[in-house]
């Protein structure tokens, strides 16, 4: 699984190397895919600050203290729910950019309505935030893990230019 993400790991890699910048990553339903493909790279050292997977309410709380102030308005797997992560792991680590991911791998849909295959995935970096939401249809959690951590790599690609 890991293996075809390489390629676009590869890329991000070299654009944050040469640019001397710094990433780090809080994700849910990816389960440490984006981290692990961004890690794979020889020297991921020089760019790679740390990564959270933020699966239950706890991690949440433990490793990003997120308040429930913050989330006052916010659902979870939503696109402003992956925003909030990307805020907090990059303000915790003091990162260039951060990605974060929220979602429902299947096989079955989550409590708060949505349907396996939904993620949101958020960037932030020096040049704003952007964030989006996919939708696989598929109920494979394999298949929609793969899914989201190409859609995150994607989307981070692009918002490094």
């Amino acid at each position: 699984m890991i293996d075809e993400l390489l390629p676009q790991a590869e890329r991000i890699a070299a654009r944050l190397k040469a640019r001397g910048e710094t990433i780090s990553i809080a994700e849910s339903s990816t389960a440490g895919l984006i981290s692990a493909a961004l890690l794979a790279i020889a020297g991921a050292s020089a760019y790679f600050m740390g990564g959270a997977v933020v699966y239950t309410r706890q991690s949440r709380a433990a490793l990003l203290e997120v308040t429930e102030q913050e989330l006052t308005g916010i659902t979870p797997s939503t696109e402003a729910y992956a925003l909030l992560f990307a805020r907090k792991i990059r303000g915790k680590l003091g990162t260039s950019w951060s990605v974060g991911e929220t979602g429902t791998a299947g096989p079955t849909g989550s409590r708060y309505g949505h349907a396996a295959g939904h993620s949101c995935i958020a960037v932030i970096g020096p040049n704003g935030e952007r964030s989006i939401t996919v939708e696989t249809g598929n109920s494979d959690r394999l298949d929609n893990m793969r899914a989201f951590s190409v859609a995150a790599l994607d989307l981070l690609e692009r918002g490094l230019g």
